[in-house]
């Protein structure tokens, strides 16, 4: 880029900054808010937003090695899963299980599998219809974290629920 196109574009960033308001009350009460401070639609401040379910309620739960029992701690974040289910009766899910690297291909398709039943079972117990679930083991194929140590692996073994669309279409 030459000098002349330099100094332009500066001087178009400096515009562009002067022009920039870094007051949030000017956008209606900040992130997720339209006018007047009402929730946007869709905003993970919307409690019926997909985006909502995935930040605030959680999509997923963890698991200890070669384990598929829930955990205390993960029954809390899928009992949320299922009053939001319940409250939102438009959606139907889809459950991955994953595992991690450790172990062959098969296994862990089959722990994989394990883990994703195990929290259909549970919001199924919690009053969410089984023909909104759908179940799918990645086994240690689509890994969130890559390398070999502990706190990698512990974010692998895993159950996701993923929103995959209305029941309505």
């Amino acid at each position: 880029m030459n000098v002349l196109g330099k100094i332009l574009a500066l001087g178009t960033l400096s515009v562009m900054a002067a022009c920039t308001n870094n007051d949030p009350s000017a956008l209606g009460g900040g992130f997720g808010s339209g006018a007047n401070g009402a929730i946007a639609p869709g905003s993970p401040s919307d409690p019926r937003s997909p985006a909502y379910f995935q930040q605030t309620i959680g999509d997923r739960v963890l698991f200890s090695v070669d384990q598929s029992t829930l955990t205390p701690q993960a029954q809390q974040v899928l009992q949320g899963q299922a009053d939001w289910l319940m409250a939102n009766p438009d959606y139907v899910a889809t459950i991955e299980g994953h595992a991690d690297e450790q172990g062959t291909r098969e296994y862990n398709l089959a722990l994989g599998a394990r883990r994703a039943n195990a929290a259909r079972e549970f919001l199924i117990s919690r009053g969410v219809a089984g023909n909104r679930l759908t179940t799918v083991s990645y086994g240690k194929e689509r890994p969130i974290e890559i390398c070999s140590t502990e706190d990698c692996y512990s974010k692998n073994r895993r159950a996701v629920t993923v929103l995959t669309g209305s029941t309505l279409g």
